[in-house]
């Protein structure tokens, strides 16, 4: 059973989600959060599996909520929930720890189908970036906290990288190399070294920005 918490200030937009989730067998709500500074609060005292966040919230923005938690450590997978105008935020909360991002309008196989991704240690950048999310990845400054990148990519770690912006999970990348999931964990660490970068998330956005994908 994957465990999941919302955090968002609009009551109907949480009670959608969790009607929605609830006709999934395998997904249960265990939180929800009106605001950021009591998703703070409640996200490490309930460790869900998933949260699925607001970025415009009173009290505390989502985008504030990802840092805080990622400071101490206490970052669940997290997926945005986000409109089509916010783009910037978005961006902002991909390099903060997101995992991915939904539009609220999302669909329940979508929105199902998103939980169980990031559940299982799968992201969703790359399937879901919309044009206009990229126009703001060229855009933006990269304001990645990183070493400069030491070394090229070999032909495998390119090939796990363009695996990893698919949202697949270290497993899947395995199964579909047909390896050992052990290899895949380190070759993935040896692609955040490269890149200079904390986690997977950003390891694909920075790809992005290099064209690397």
């Amino acid at each position: 059973m994957i465990s999941v918490c919302l955090v968002d200030d609009q009551n109907l937009v949480r009670q959608g989600v969790r009607s929605l989730l609830d006709l999934a067998e395998d997904i249960r709500v265990i939180g929800e959060c009106a605001d950021g500074a009591q998703a703070v609060l409640e996200i490490p005292r309930i460790r869900p599996d998933v949260v699925l966040l607001d970025l415009r919230m009173p009290n505390m923005s989502g985008l504030e909520v990802l840092q805080a938690l990622s400071a101490r450590n206490e970052l669940p997978p997290t997926i945005i929930l986000t409109t089509f105008d916010d783009d910037q935020l978005v961006l902002q909360g991909l390099k903060a720890g997101a995992r991915g991002y939904l539009l609220k309008d999302v669909s329940l196989e979508q929105l199902v189908e998103a939980v169980r991704t990031v559940a299982g240690g799968g992201s969703l950048v790359a399937p879901m970036v919309t044009q206009r999310l990229m126009a703001g990845v060229s855009r933006m400054q990269n304001h990645f906290t990183s070493l400069e990148q030491p070394d090229p990519l070999t032909e495998r770690e390119t090939e796990i990288l363009r695996l990893l912006s698919g949202g697949y999970s270290n497993k899947e990348i395995a199964n579909s190399l047909k390896v050992a999931e052990g290899t895949v964990k380190n070759h993935v660490s040896n692609i955040l070294s490269k890149l200079g970068v904390r986690d997977r998330t950003r390891a694909v956005l920075k790809a992005l920005e290099m064209g690397i994908v």
